[in-house]
């Protein structure tokens, strides 16, 4: 399928989206993640605009072809300001769903938290809502879970190197195949590491990536249009929510899930997808089409 476009204006730049699908149908707004692009979700729009959805996919704020934006925030607020925009342009039709993976996903959680949600289902997938692991010390079967934590933070070293001054800037061209390799091992990414070097291949594309990190990770103050939106990204979601994580995934272990189903609400899903790492809406299309439709339903 062909996407066409949806340009949205807003207070700090411009972003662009593609959409597959109906016009006139319920929108499933999907949010990529990092190192991704808005084409990611090209293997699932089909199944899902089959299914009767508008699929809505928006490059995030310094991706191109969407603008760096004017007020440098990347927090998880401003990512939610943007998602709630792109919905706004799109046509809100009181039917709608989120779909994140990664960055997207936690944005999507936020989304899927805040008081009076706009969309009906969220599905997160990849990145387990941080509240599936708060409050700390009171986590259920909490020794099992920090028997976790070493390994994973072997895997997050790139997180941690992202802090770093000058260095991190000038490393895309090394970090971005090999996050995909150590991700989504025998997945062959040529096709998505040509999209990702046209979105963040130059150094400033580059260091806006980076920005998500390092505002996340630093903990600094969002710009006060953000504010009230950011403080819900920590929280369970409170729609019916379906999370998503494949088995095999390089980046964030799949053992995570029993603490994910810990938090979320009634109606809400979990499912591992076999043969599939950090990107398995990529990998395993097909399957990941299938929970997503099984869950969301027929737009029809």
């Amino acid at each position: 399928m062909t996407p066409r476009w949806l340009d949205v204006a807003t207070p700090a730049g411009q972003l662009r989206a593609l959409v597959w699908g109906p016009d006139d149908g319920p929108i499933a707004l999907c949010l990529h993640g990092f190192p991704d692009t808005a084409y990611g979700w090209r293997k699932v729009a089909p199944a899902l605009a089959d299914a009767g959805w508008r699929v809505v996919a928006p490059f995030m704020r310094g991706y191109v072809p969407s603008s760096v934006p004017s007020d440098h925030s990347y927090h998880v607020g401003a990512l939610m300001d943007d998602a709630l925009r792109v919905l706004a342009a799109a046509g809100p039709t009181g039917r709608d769903v989120v779909i994140g993976h990664d960055w997207g996903a936690i944005a999507g959680t936020g989304l899927a938290a805040m008081p009076g949600s706009p969309f009906e289902r969220a599905v997160l997938m990849s990145v387990p809502p941080a509240a599936a692991f708060r409050p700390l010390g009171r986590v259920p079967n909490g020794l099992r879970l920090a028997a976790q934590l070493p390994r994973q933070m072997l895997r997050s070293w790139y997180i941690f190197y992202f802090q770093l001054p000058w260095l991190p800037d000038r490393s895309a061209s090394w970090v971005v195949p090999r996050l995909w390799k150590q991700w989504s091992p025998g997945y062959h990414a040529a096709d998505d590491l040509r999209h990702v070097d046209a979105a963040i291949g130059v150094r400033r594309r580059w260091r806006a990536a980076l920005g998500y990190y390092r505002a996340t990770v630093r903990n600094t103050r969002p710009p006060a249009q953000y504010a009230e939106l950011h403080r819900h990204w920590l929280s369970a979601p409170t729609v019916p929510t379906m999370y998503l994580h494949g088995r095999d995934d390089g980046c964030a272990t799949a053992d995570f899930a029993p603490w994910v189903e810990r938090v979320l609400p009634d109606g809400s899903e979990t499912a591992l997808v076999d043969h599939a790492g950090h990107f398995l809406q990529l990998e395993q299309p097909d399957v990941v089409g299938r929970h997503i439709v099984g869950f969301i339903g027929a737009a029809r």
